[in-house]
């Protein structure tokens, strides 16, 4: 492992000091690259128009009209949290607006992926003048193509990365060819909203607000920060006035239903909610019924009108996601023994297969691997009718669809699809026996595009913190900021005595630290129960810990070494 304390602009810490700014919160942003004080407001105003992003008015247009004229409106989304919101955002915001709309969420297991043919049948049964998709379809040229032989038109609102063909539909799309809007890291849910925007907009334009009043589309932020939180997006400044939006919303008690049941399922207080909540708590929720079960159950709590119908929903979600980690778990326990066969140091990459894994968990393992071995990781499991279906993970350096591309120039036919970006990506093998072949393969790519220093792993951290520094006070200054992808957390270092340390949870170590200067701190050390040596190096965040009403400083030790004697 090497620590890299990041490089603080003189200029951009200065700027942030005269404005105002903590020291420490003034170098933290500095080091984030933000540069002036205005970057870090995250009023509503201080928002990207909507005519930027290409196709936005036009799809307006083509909503306004099939409002107008009364016609079905049928949303597709996507199976995991970005689409679970982007599509209660598209019913709430679209309904507002006086629009006929339903919604299909695939299983996952029987169809896949996208707008795909298959889904565009099933689709048809509800008989709807125009689909629109969330969270996919930029690569569904085959799914609008039936659409459009069906008589149905498509518009397609997605934020991934397009491929060689476009489908023949109006798309709104960031990173689309041809989009000049400044933010390309909107999430599913927020190209929806953005949609939603120009909408209003078109609506106002043909005095359709003229006898009732226009719809608030701030009641649907606490919807669009979960989405963008959960789908790990990069948090620029947009997408940071999104969540903040929301997350303020959510403070104010001002949520709906559906998000105060899930934080309420989660044993979490919406008054206090945070990214932390909306990535590690309710996100997961949600996505755990796309991963087990079907994620119509996740959707139908974010449009419930009522606490109670929401609530029931919630507690089915928090049980499925009791489910799911248990069964993570279970094949995380796997993994790591057949891991023990082969030496791992040895390994640019690691590729596990067993045919009792869960296919909707292998990416969550992979994820685990992944950041336990910092190996690019391929997680398989078997799926419906004798495929073998992987979700893999990377670590920088490693574009991983890259390196499955090459995979699948060096051995055709072995690969049936794949698809994904530089972090992760998911594949179906067309041979159920080329697991070995394949992890040959993926092992001769990792090596021909990954260096040897790439495999060690780089943490980087803002510092170390002056005693005066190591308060509550801080700790709740940095509580209130919103982090996350692009924008990652402050993480500090320090030299620390182990006064004590106990196993909490079967997998926890709780801990009280010494400083150098004397002073005692609480601390947690989560996943982790080997016992630390009397002095450590740490790796660590503040944190607020609540409890039974009392707020106190608690360090979270992400890393601990062993403290080398001076």
């Amino acid at each position: 492992m090497h620590i890299l304390t990041r490089s603080v602009p003189a200029v951009a810490e200065q700027t942030l000091l005269a404005a105002g700014l903590h020291p420490v919160e003034a170098r933290i942003f500095a080091a984030r690259g933000i540069e002036n004080p205005q970057e870090l407001e995250a009023e509503f105003k201080h928002l990207l128009p909507f005519e930027g992003l290409k196709g936005a008015p036009e799809a307006a247009k083509r909503l306004a009209d099939a409002i107008a004229r009364l016609e079905r409106i049928l949303i597709v989304a996507d199976y995991d949290a970005d689409g679970a919101t982007a599509c209660a955002v598209g019913l709430r915001g679209l309904s507002l607006f006086g629009a006929r709309v339903e919604f299909l969420v695939p299983n996952r297991f029987e169809y896949g992926y996208g707008l795909t043919p298959e889904i565009v049948e099933l689709a048809a049964h509800k008989q709807p003048q125009l689909i629109v998709t969330v969270d996919n379809g930029i690569a569904s040229v085959a799914g609008v193509a039936r659409a459009r032989a069906l008589g149905i038109e498509v518009l397609v609102t997605d934020h991934h990365l397009p491929g060689d063909s476009l489908p023949d539909a109006l798309i709104v799309n960031p990173n689309q060819p041809g989009c000049s809007f400044a933010s390309k890291s909107l999430a599913g849910v927020g190209v929806m909203f953005y949609v939603l925007l120009a909408l209003r907009a078109e609506m106002r334009a043909r005095q359709a607000f003229a006898n009732k009043p226009e719809p608030n589309l701030a009641d649907l932020l606490d919807l669009v920060a979960l989405g963008t939180v959960a789908d790990v997006v990069r948090l620029d400044n947009n997408n940071r006035i999104l969540v903040e939006q929301g997350l303020r919303r959510m403070r104010a008690g001002r949520a709906c239903p559906g998000v105060l049941a899930v934080f309420q399922a989660a044993g979490r207080d919406v008054r206090r909610a945070s990214a932390f909540d909306l990535g590690f708590m309710v996100g997961p929720r949600l996505n755990a019924a796309g991963r087990l079960d079907d994620m119509s159950l996740g959707i139908a709590c974010l449009v419930a009108d009522s606490g109670e119908a929401a609530l029931a929903m919630a507690r089915e979600l928090d049980q499925l996601n009791r489910e799911r980690r248990n069964i993570e778990a279970e094949m995380q326990t796997v993994a790591e023994a057949k891991l023990n066969a082969i030496i791992v140091d040895d390994c640019y990459s690691l590729t596990v297969f067993d045919p009792d894994f869960h296919q909707g968990v292998v990416g969550l393992v992979a994820s685990r691997l992944k950041d336990r071995h910092h190996r690019p990781t391929i997680v398989f499991a078997a799926g419906l009718e004798g495929e073998i279906k992987g979700s893999g993970r990377s670590i920088p350096g490693l574009h991983l669809r890259d390196a499955l591309d090459l995979v699948a120039k060096r051995e055709p036919g072995l690969i049936a699809k794949f698809g994904g970006h530089a972090m992760a990506a998911g594949l179906t093998l067309a041979d159920p026996t080329g697991i070995e072949r394949f992890r040959a393969s993926f092992e001769a790519a990792c090596r021909t595009l990954l260096n040897e220093t790439e495999l060690t792993r780089t943490v980087e951290v803002d510092g170390e913190l002056g005693r005066d520094a190591l308060c509550l006070e801080l700790a709740e200054r940095l509580d209130r900021r919103v982090w996350g992808q692009g924008f990652p957390a402050p993480r500090f270092i320090g030299h620390f005595k182990v006064c004590s340390q106990r196993i909490v949870g079967e997998k926890h170590l709780k801990l009280q630290l010494e400083g150098p200067g004397g002073e005692r701190f609480e601390a947690m050390r989560f996943q982790h129960a080997d016992p630390l040596p009397e002095r450590i190096e740490a790796v660590y965040q503040l944190s607020v810990n609540e409890w039974q009403g009392r707020r106190s400083l608690q360090l979270l030790v992400e890393q601990a070494l062993n403290q080398q004697p001076a």
